[in-house]
Formats: C-alpha cells, sequence, structure tokens
C-alpha cells in the first residue's frame, strides 16, 4: 500500500518507541474509575466498619481489615461518605477553603471514596488542588547518585556536587549488593562535604538497609513497599501489618522512612483483582496512612510505563500523589525512572508536579549522566541540569534546586574525594588513589574513573560490617585526617537522629539543621499572595535568575 509521506516520517518518530496499549479493565489496564471498581460506601456499628465500598465485613481482606480499624477517622466517616464527591473536588481546587479543613473531609472517606473524587478533577484542577495540598510549604526534590562501577570515590564526588545544586535528600543503590556498605559511607561523606544538612540512603534489601540506618551510614529510608491487593503482598511474604512493624523499627532508632507504592505495580505482578490502577493505588496510600508513617514515596514510580500506557494514566498518576497530600502524608510524587523517549513527553510527566510544587517534586533526579543510574534511569538527569533551571528562571518556579558556577563544584567535588581518601585508610579500606580523586574531581561519568578491584572493595565492606563500624568511626576518621568540618556535619547528622525531630511530615534540613517540616513550615495557600512565593525567597530566586551563562549587560564592552 502506497504511504502519505509524513505518516512515514512521524512514525519515525522517538515516541512511536515508547508503548501504549488500549484499555483492559480484566488485567488493570485501566487509569481510574474502572467497571470493576467497588462503590463508595461505609457501615458502622457499635464503633466498627460492618460494609466498606461495598464489601460487607465478612469478606474483608487482608487490606480491608487493615484499612478499616487504623486507617480512617471513623467518627466522621458516615457524614463524609454521604457528600457529594463533586463538592468534595471543587472544595479541593477552592483557594477560600483552607487545607486544614480539608483533610478533616479526606481522612474520613474510604478508597473508593478518594478515588471517585480524584476522577472528578481535571489535569489542571489537580494542579490547582496540589500546590494547596501538599503538607510542606517549601517545595524540595531528592536526588539518585550512583554508577555503574559502584565506585565510592565518584559518589562522593556526585554527592558533593549534588548538595550544592540544592538537593536535600539523596539516594544511592548498588550494582553489586555487597557494595552497599561502601556505597551508604560514600554517599553520606560526600553529601556533607557538599552542604551540612542533606539527609542520604541506600536503597538495598530491607533488613540491611536497616542495618545501615542502625550504625549510622544512613538518615532515611524510603523503599518499603506496599501493595493494593492481598495476593501481591503475601507473594512478598509480606502483610499490611509485617510493614507497619517495620515502619516501627526504623522510626524508633530515629531512621526517617516512607513506604513506596505506585500505579501499576499489581498490573507488573499479575494480580489486579480486575479493579483500577487508581483504586488500587489508593488502597496503598490508605495502608500507609493506617502504619503511622509519615509519608509515602508515589506516582507510578518503577511502574511509570504501565500507567503511562493507558488513556488518562498520567493525570491519575498526578492523582495518585494528590491523594496522598490529601491523607496529610508527606508525598515524594516519583518523576524518577525514565519511561519515554520522547523529550516532549518527558517534560509533560514533569510538569504537573513541577508547576503545584510538591514535598519532593521528584523521588529520584538522577544527579548523574543516566548511563550511571543503576535504579534504571530517570525522567530527568545530570544532563538537563540546565534545561532544568531554565524552566524554574522561565515560570518563576522553586523545582529544588538551583545553578552552581563550575569552579565552586570542582572545590567541592575534590574535598569530598579527598575525605574518602581519608576514611577509607583510617577504616583500612582499599587504597583509594590521588589518581582517583583527580578522575572524581572532573568526571562526567564512571567511564571517566580510574578501575578499582571491585574483589577487594567488597571483600572489605563485608569485613567493616564484620567488624562493627559505626557513624562514629567515620567521624573520628574525618578528624583525623583534617576535615573537622565535615567530621562534624556527620555528628550532627548523628545527633538528629538521637534528637528524632526530623520524623515529622516533610521533614528537611538546612544547613544549620534546621528542621523544615510540615509542623513549622504548613502549606498556609489560599490563593493569590499567599502561600509559598519563589519571588518572596529572595535568596533561592536570587540563585535562579543567575544563571552562570547568561549575559550580564554589566560586562559587556560597547
Amino acid at each position: 500500500m502506497k504511504r502519505q509521506k509524513r505518516f512515514e516520517e512521524l512514525e519515525k518518530r522517538p515516541i512511536h518507541l515508547d508503548g501504549f496499549v488500549k484499555e483492559w479493565p480484566e488485567e488493570g489496564f485501566v487509569a481510574m474509575m474502572g467497571p470493576n471498581d467497588p462503590k463508595p460506601s461505609i457501615k458502622i456499628e457499635n464503633g466498627k466498619v460492618t460494609e466498606m465500598d461495598s464489601k460487607p465485613a465478612a469478606d474483608f481482606d487482608l487490606i480491608d481489615l487493615y484499612i478499616a480499624k487504623y486507617g480512617i477517622k471513623l467518627e466522621n466517616a458516615e457524614k463524609v461518605m454521604a457528600m457529594d464527591s463533586t463538592k468534595i473536588a471543587n472544595m479541593l481546587c477552592d483557594p477560600n477553603v483552607p487545607r486544614k479543613d480539608i483533610i478533616e473531609i479526606t481522612t474520613a472517606m474510604t478508597p473508593a471514596k478518594a478515588e471517585e473524587v480524584i476522577s472528578k478533577l481535571n489535569f489542571a484542577e489537580m494542579i490547582m488542588a496540589t500546590q494547596k495540598m501538599r503538607p510542606r510549604r517549601t517545595p524540595a526534590t531528592q536526588c539518585h547518585v550512583t554508577n555503574i562501577r559502584d565506585n565510592p570515590v565518584q559518589i562522593a564526588a556526585d554527592a558533593a556536587d549534588a548538595a550544592l545544586r540544592g538537593f536535600p535528600e539523596q539516594e544511592t543503590t548498588t550494582a553489586v549488593a555487597r557494595y552497599a556498605p561502601l556505597n551508604a559511607i560514600s554517599l553520606m561523606v560526600g553529601a556533607q562535604t557538599g552542604r551540612p544538612g542533606v539527609i542520604t540512603q541506600c536503597s538495598v534489601e530491607e533488613a540491611e538497609e536497616l542495618s545501615l540506618g542502625m550504625r549510622g551510614f544512613t538518615g532515611y529510608a524510603e523503599t518499603i513497599s506496599v501493595y493494593g491487593t492481598d495476593k501481591v503482598f503475601t507473594d512478598g511474604d509480606d502483610t499490611p501489618w509485617s510493614k507497619g512493624f517495620l515502619a516501627s523499627c526504623y522510626a524508633s532508632r530515629g531512621l526517617k522512612m516512607r513506604f513506596t507504592s505506585g500505579s501499576g505495580s499489581e498490573v507488573m505482578m499479575g494480580y489486579t483483582e480486575g479493579k483500577s490502577m487508581l483504586y488500587l493505588e489508593s488502597r496503598c496510600i490508605f495502608i500507609t496512612k493506617a502504619s503511622g508513617v509519615q509519608g509515602l514515596q508515589n506516582g507510578g514510580v518503577s511502574c511509570i510505563g504501565i500507567p503511562g500506557s493507558v488513556p488518562s494514566g498520567i493525570r491519575s498518576v498526578l492523582g495518585e500523589n494528590l491523594l496522598c497530600m490529601m491523607l496529610d502524608l508527606e508525598c515524594a510524587s516519583a518523576n524518577d525512572q525514565a519511561f519515554s523517549h520522547s523529550d516532549m513527553r518527558r517534560t509533560e510527566r514533569l510538569l504537573g508536579q513541577f508547576i503545584a510544587g510538591t514535598d519532593y517534586i521528584s523521588s529520584g533526579y538522577s544527579s548523574t549522566p543516566n548511563y550511571d543510574n543503576t535504579f534504571a534511569g530517570s525522567n530527568t538527569d545530570g544532563l538537563d541540569y540546565d534545561d532544568y533551571y531554565v524552566m524554574e528562571r522561565d515560570l518563576a518556579i522553586n523545582g529544588g534546586i538551583h545553578p552552581v558556577d563550575e569552579q565552586t563544584i570542582i572545590k567541592a567535588r575534590n574535598k569530598a574525594a579527598r575525605a574518602l581518601q581519608g576514611v577509607f585508610e583510617d577504616l583500612g579500606l582499599p587504597k583509594i588513589t590521588d589518581e582517583e580523586v583527580e578522575a572524581a574531581t572532573y568526571a562526567n561519568t564512571s567511564k571517566d574513573m580510574p578501575e578499582r578491584n571491585m574483589v577487594e572493595d567488597m571483600k572489605a565492606a563485608q569485613d567493616l560490617m564484620d567488624r562493627g563500624i559505626t557513624g562514629v568511626d567515620i567521624v573520628k576518621a574525618l578528624f583525623n585526617h583534617g576535615f573537622k568540618d565535615v567530621a562534624q556535619a556527620v555528628l550532627d547528622l548523628q545527633k538528629q537522629k538521637v534528637c528524632g525531630d526530623f520524623l515529622q511530615t516533610s521533614a528537611i534540613f538546612d544547613s544549620k539543621w534546621h528542621v523544615i517540616s510540615a509542623v513549622n513550615d504548613a502549606n498556609d495557600y489560599q490563593g493569590p499572595g499567599t502561600g509559598y512565593r519563589l519571588e518572596e525567597d529572595t535568596e533561592e530566586w536570587e540563585r535562579i535568575k543567575n544563571l552562570p551563562f547568561a549575559i550580564d549587560p554589566q560586562n559587556m564592552q560597547l
């Protein structure tokens, strides 16, 4: 058949490398309000839920039982469930209705009711609602710091780099699991070199991750996953109760933590019970609330390609972020894993959270080029920095990071690499050479780094754990090698874990270790002239305005 030439050219565009599927409700390939989703309902007798979302208590599964017992404010539930969902949706958008008034309503509804409310909002209305409903007034973002060789020197340098650019939270993981202790230490040392007050995590198997935190190598965790169907939960040998217990283990040891969920996980694992992605995600968010956890990483996350493949899927992802905030939870709103070959679509994916502002606009902006991202790549990476800065500048939006001049970055990267060199020497770990320090100072990716003996590094990582090394040993090593300011910052981090003041919703630190959270920096948006305004945050606005590559008329020669 003879082809029309424009169609032939269109088919060569990057968007055609993405995957799209027509709705298939029976297998969960529907974004929201699927035909098999339950109708919202609740019945309460003698203080106990006897029916929830069209299901009698006798038929409750583990998730229903958990949510009914712990996840809903029952005192107000029957009244809220009788309210018109469109009216509640209007209240979410209405700047004249304070956030605190809406929270009283949204924490007293069921998962199906919450889904129904979200379905009444279009994408622009979700942005309006998100701007008001995020818990913390000041937006921020989080980054990934990884490389495919698990090179600790590069991790330290990249962590310092990212800290200076404004990321208050940094996350690493491993290409090889046994590297976890070295990656965690390298990230912590590098981040505190760049800017005291940055908190870090190492995403690995849960028992190992908790151990790293208890030793003082990390400050928070967020990869404790919850799911929307019993079958997916139990396949992982977990229940809502076991996740709630794990959450208390972290919090009782001074570690900030979030759960993780996200549309598409149940589809990927093959157990959707024929329900829509948003309904199942609503159940995950209610599990998080029921567990007393301060926040949630959600928004498709590592399954983003699944909601991204169906109609209204990206809208639904913003909806699940909004629903998290409606339950008064800290929201790390994904925008992390790469999901599209189209630059235009990558930007579309980001815009809702970017414009509205969330607690963490990305829960994994890759601070390195995606070549080195061992989280399977990110929607935005280290080569997108300048584009991102310009978007902030164009729209007068604080997207969580800001420009930094090249010489400042070089100096910080070098100092972080040298600080880690001292730590490795003091702890008897495999030597970091001056050549490695120099390479990490100027490196773009791990291709620019000398190769290390990975076998010896892994042996040393295990030996470090066997010897019972803790954060205090890191402080001593830094002090012994002349990095007294970094030693003090690492010590201050350990103190904060004892105080526990950052175990609050949406908590981050400034460079003086002052907690900024939903408690002391509550979102007070109520329309124009209220809430967070970048123009009023003069220090940050000056940083964002002053692009290093913008022409300065004062320096132009006539």
